[in-house]
C-alpha cells in the first residue's frame, strides 16, 4: 500500500505527497482580492513541503462571500494577486488548488472574531440567497429563494471563475459543496423545500450540485483534476445522509470529478457532532470504497503516524490538514522525521543547513 510521503498522480497532474493544506478562509481580503498576506501564509506551506496547497473558499459573485473580507474570483481584476500566489507555491514544488464557493445563506457575516451571526445592510451587509427562504439559525438573516434563472446565473459565475482559475495558474480545482453553504444547501431537505426540479426527492436536491459540476469540468482542462467537497452527513436526523454522499459521488465520477474532499456538518447550528481524531474518516473510506472514487480525508487529522495510516490502511488518497497546518506550516517536515520518511522530503535550498537529512 501507498504511505504518506508516496507521490500521486491524478491525471497529469503530479503530487509530491500525499499531504494537502485544506482551504481555510483567512477573511483578509479587500474586495475580495488576495493580499501580501494569502501570499505569505500559502507561499510558506508550500515551502514546508505540502504536496497540495488549496486557497480558501474564493467567492464566484460579490453577494456570495460569507464575509465583505473573503476572497472572490468574480471580476478578471482578481487573477493578478491569485497568480502571484499560485506561482510561488508551483515554484516550490507544490500543486496549487482553489475552491470556488458561494455563501448561500450563510452570506453577509462578519469576520469571526469580530462576533456576531449577519452583518445589517447599514452596515455593509448584504440580502442572502439560497434554495428556500430557510435562515440558518436564531438571529441570522432570512435568504430570499433564488428563481430559476438566478440559480443559472450562479452556475454561470462558477463557470466563469473556473475559467480565471486556469487563467491564474492552478491546477487543482475544487467545487465546495460542504459546511452549509450554498451547494450544500440544496442537498438536504432541512435547507431545500422547493417544489420544482431543485427540491423535493434526491434526484431533485442534488441537480444543483450535478450541474455546477459538469459545467465547471467543462470549463476546466481534461487533463486537471477536479475535486468536490461534501459535508457527507448534516449529523442531524431529517437530513442530508453519508448513504446519499455515496450515491452524489458516483454520479460526480461519471461526470469526470476525480476525488471527493470529505467533510461535514456544518448546515444547521444545532448538529450534535462528536469531534475527535480521525472522526470523519468513517466517511471518506466509505466513498472511496463504494464510490470508487478517489477521496481526501480531513478532520482533527494532526499526528504524523495517524495521518499515514490513513494512506497506508487505504482509507482515502490523500490527507488535508487545516488547524495543524496554521499551527506548524513545516508539519511535513515533521512528519518525514517521524515516519523516517525524510529522503522523500523537497528541501528548499535556502533551508538546507536546517532541514533534518542536511545534517
Amino acid at each position: 500500500m501507498p504511505h504518506l510521503f508516496d507521490e500521486l498522480t491524478i491525471r497529469s497532474v503530479n503530487f509530491r505527497n500525499r499531504i494537502g493544506v485544506s482551504p481555510m478562509c483567512q477573511y483578509s481580503c479587500i474586495d475580495g482580492m488576495a493580499t501580501d498576506w494569502h501570499l505569505v501564509h500559502l507561499g510558506s506551506r508550500a515551502v514546508g513541503g505540502a504536496g497540495l496547497v488549496v486557497v480558501e473558499a474564493t467567492a464566484v459573485e460579490a453577494p456570495g462571500r460569507i464575509s465583505s473580507a473573503d476572497m472572490g474570483l468574480w471580476t478578471d481584476q482578481h487573477i493578478p494577486p491569485l497568480a502571484r500566489c499560485a506561482k510561488f507555491i508551483e515554484e516550490q514544488g507544490a500543486v496549487t488548488g482553489i475552491q470556488l464557493a458561494h455563501a448561500g445563506r450563510k452570506a453577509s457575516t462578519p469576520p469571526p472574531w469580530q462576533g456576531g451571526t449577519t452583518v445589517p445592510d447599514d452596515q455593509g451587509g448584504w440580502e442572502p440567497v439560497a434554495p428556500s427562504p430557510i435562515p440558518f439559525g436564531d438571529g441570522w438573516r432570512v435568504p430570499k429563494e433564488l428563481t430559476k434563472p438566478e440559480i443559472r446565473e450562479i452556475q454561470k459565475h462558477f463557470t466563469d471563475a473556473t475559467v480565471r482559475a486556469r487563467h491564474a495558474g492552478f491546477r487543482f480545482l475544487e467545487l465546495h459543496a460542504a459546511h452549509g453553504y450554498l451547494a450544500h444547501s440544496f442537498l438536504s431537505p432541512l435547507s431545500n423545500q422547493r417544489i420544482d426540479e431543485y427540491g423535493g426527492s434526491f434526484e431533485n436536491r442534488i441537480r444543483f450540485v450535478l450541474e455546477t459540476a459538469q459545467m465547471m469540468r467543462q470549463a476546466w482542462p481534461q487533463d486537471l483534476p477536479m475535486s468536490v467537497r461534501l459535508s457527507c452527513t448534516d449529523w442531524v436526523d431529517g437530513g442530508w445522509t453519508l448513504e446519499e454522499s455515496v450515491e452524489l459521488s458516483k454520479r460526480l465520477k461519471t461526470l469526470g470529478v476525480d476525488i471527493i474532499d470529505c467533510s461535514s456538518g456544518g448546515l444547521v447550528p444545532y448538529a450534535k457532532i462528536a469531534v475527535g481524531p480521525g472522526y470523519q474518516l468513517p466517511f471518506a473510506e466509505a466513498i472511496k470504497r463504494s464510490a470508487g472514487i478517489m477521496t481526501a480525508a480531513v478532520g482533527m487529522i494532526s499526528e504524523p503516524m495517524q495521518a499515514d495510516q490513513v494512506i497506508r490502511n487505504g482509507q482515502a488518497d490523500m490527507t488535508l490538514l487545516a488547524r495543524q497546518m496554521l499551527r506548524d506550516p513545516y508539519w511535513p517536515v515533521r512528519a518525514a522525521e517521524a515516519l523516517g520518511k525524510v529522503k522523500l522530503l523537497p528541501t528548499p535550498k535556502q533551508y538546507l543547513r536546517a532541514w533534518p537529512h542536511s545534517h
